[in-house]
């Protein structure tokens, strides 16, 4: 296995960025700014304010240098400021920003759809929608469910994440800190458990509570949906099983309930397909996606069968800024990068050499007990003393703050927050991910 660099010097070295003047602002004063002017509940992970992003890199306003191993939260699958995406956002601006597409449409956001349409799994027929963000469009694809289907239940995993309105909270199987103080949520949601081998829970397991589920809470007459994350984001990176799609897919058709993939954080490439449900073989009747679809342009989306997408009557969709021409242009220039660049098997290749760093670490560091993923979407648990009856969820905000201060920008998340996240951008070199994997090196060094 290749060897990684532990010694925390040219790696893990804040380098200044030459272009920024030093009479700028400090971090430390925009802080006081922020806390003065803006609502606690907005958390923020680093105590840095970004002056520059570029590609896999980024300058905070006193001029230090930042590797980005969290891509904004699975946003910038092609990088900060990738020149075709800029490019075409710059050629929209010099045409229209704005007229809502219910009032006047405009052809960017109908090849969007003929695009998305022609990637998406399934031989069937397709149509799509476009909103603003994933929680839209996680609601929208249940009001399409509804519509379609005449029932009003939702069935939903523990663990999983679907956004931060109260009807997808409602889905979200996690209450700290999304669902604290927020309730009470919209009724007939119901919460099966999610396959968790290293907690001993099987497929059968997860089956076993949808069926218990159905005998004791709602009857499969009146269930419109099962929402699943084919890849849990929030709830730390957990894989479902294709074997779990599968025999979701068979419950679904033998009841006359759709399945809902939502793929918000799994799409646009980040698991080496496009949507990541593709690798079960298992066509859902919708989608969800958004995040890194438009490279950074705030969009989202719904895709699915025809005959469902058009069951609510005109006037049922849309959104004053959905689907608006800029991010359109974006996710345009988006899916010719992936094509040109191939990321999809970049995404593949970056994906095998986070693991294979990430499993030298933890032969070095027995907290460490998982290193899990798919594709490029990459994650780590680490439990006390390598308890698994023991999540460390303190030395996980340690380890985070450790690799801040050496360069490297990382993300925590997990029920038990003790699960460490990479989504770097798929255009980062080998050199810069050797480099990044360094810093964590150094960092669970430093903290052992």
């Amino acid at each position: 296995m290749r060897a990684i660099a532990t010694e925390p010097c040219k790696a893990i070295r804040m380098q200044r960025d030459p272009h920024l003047k030093p009479e700028q602002t400090t971090n430390a004063a925009l802080m006081a700014r922020r806390r003065a002017a803006i609502a606690r509940g907005v958390g923020q992970v680093h105590e840095v304010f970004i002056a520059r992003g570029e590609n896999a890199e980024v300058w905070d306003v006193e001029g230090r240098r930042y590797i980005d191993f969290a891509g904004g939260i699975a946003v910038l699958n092609t990088g900060h400021r990738h020149p075709q995406v800029t490019a075409a956002v710059r050629d929209q601006l010099d045409r229209y920003t704005h007229t809502c597409f219910q009032v006047l449409a405009y052809e960017p956001y109908v090849e969007l759809a003929e695009r998305l349409n022609a990637r998406a799994p399934g031989d069937f027929a397709k149509k799509a929608l476009f909103l603003t963000t994933g929680s839209e469009a996680v609601e929208n694809a249940v009001k399409i469910a509804r519509a379609y289907t005449g029932r009003s239940a939702l069935i939903a995993f523990t663990g999983g994440y679907h956004g931060r309105t109260l009807l997808t909270l409602g889905l979200t199987g996690k209450v700290a800190p999304y669902k604290a103080g927020f309730g009470p949520f919209p009724a007939e949601i119901f919460h099966a458990r999610f396959p968790d081998a290293l907690r001993g829970i099987s497929v059968d397991d997860a089956m076993a509570s949808v069926e218990t589920i159905l005998k004791n809470d709602v009857e499969a007459s009146r269930v419109a949906a099962i929402v699943i994350e084919p890849v849990q984001g929030e709830g730390g990176f957990n894989v479902a099983p294709p074997e779990l799609l599968r025999r979701l897919r068979a419950l679904c058709d033998a009841h006359g309930m759709l399945l809902i993939a939502d793929e918000v954080q799994t799409g646009a490439g980040r698991t080496g397909t496009w949507f990541a449900i593709e690798q079960s073989g298992v066509a859902p009747d919708l989608i969800t996606m958004a995040k890194s679809m438009a490279g950074g342009f705030p969009i989202s989306a719904v895709i699915g069968r025809a005959e469902v997408m058009d069951a609510p009557g005109p006037g049922g969709l849309g959104g004053t800024y959905a689907g608006s021409p800029l991010a359109c242009a974006a996710a345009l220039a988006v899916l010719d990068v992936f094509e040109q660049q191939d990321l999809l098997q970049r995404a593949c290749d970056v994906g095998a050499r986070l693991r294979a760093g990430l499993h030298e670490i933890a032969e070095r560091h027995a907290c460490i007990r998982d290193v899990r993923g798919l594709g490029a979407m990459v994650a780590i648990e680490i439990f006390r003393d390598g308890d698994l009856a023991r999540p460390d969820a303190e030395l996980t905000k340690q380890l985070v703050a450790e690799a801040a201060r050496r360069g490297l920008v990382l993300l925590s998340c997990g029920t038990y927050a003790n699960v460490v996240r990479i989504l770097v951008p798929l255009t980062a070199s080998d050199a810069l991910l050797d480099e990044g994997l360094a810093i964590l090196g150094a960092s669970f060094d430093a903290l052992a």
